[in-house]
């Protein structure tokens, strides 16, 4: 190949490797894969889906085990910053609720995250959570509520519930009864899928 031919096909094609959209993952523990090996986390099971379907985007998972929706806000700008996400999947919340915490608290710091992710050029899923009955009607009625507020005060995009069709199969949840099993991760994905496959056609496929 003549030398000029090289280096445009070599410019081509590290062009078109630097301009992947990236999906930043942006949850807790739900999200980062706790008490699984990180290949069996649904994040990586995405990535793998996307590129069995000729998507070329690139998920990077900034989940952390524990984080409650003000540490993921106090972490987002950074993040931003560093991967200039096309899409974000926002996966906080849940550890708000188990410590019950105010949904206003939790609506104003989904509502920030929203807010950053869009000013920076990305487009955003909003992943809702529900808490178990214990915790009283009246208040996981406003939590589950809040997820669906946020999203349409913002035009994001919603997954109502990421557990949706099997959080009530004991047998798909470790010892803990939160986390779910490396077998329930594919079920994670066909929740995402459907919801986020819109805002990859945006993006450029």
């Amino acid at each position: 190949m003549p030398l000029r031919s090289m280096v445009l096909f070599l410019f081509v094609l590290f062009s078109g490797a630097a301009q992947a959209a990236t999906i930043l993952v942006w949850g807790d523990s739900l999200s980062a894969g706790y008490g699984l090996r990180s290949e069996e986390a649904w994040p990586t099971l995405l990535q793998t889906r996307l590129t069995r379907e000729g998507f070329p985007h690139q998920v990077v998972n900034g989940s952390v085990s524990g984080e409650t929706s003000a540490g993921g806000r106090s972490r987002l700008p950074a993040a931003l910053e560093h991967h200039r996400p096309e899409v974000v999947i926002l996966e906080l919340g849940g550890n708000d609720g188990l410590r019950g915490l105010p949904p206003a608290q939790l609506a104003d710091n989904l509502g920030a995250m929203v807010d950053a992710a869009q000013a920076a050029g990305a487009r955003v899923l909003v992943v809702g959570m529900q808490m178990p009955p214990n915790y009283g009607p009246a208040y996981t009625r406003r939590f589950a509520a809040t997820f669906g507020e946020v999203a349409g005060a913002r035009g994001a995009a919603l997954l109502p519930f990421l557990l949706e069709g099997f959080a009530e199969r004991r047998e798909l949840f470790q010892a803990d009864g939160i986390h779910p099993t490396a077998e329930a991760q594919p079920l994670i994905v066909d929740n995402v899928w459907p919801h986020l496959v819109p805002l990859l056609d945006k993006a450029g496929r």
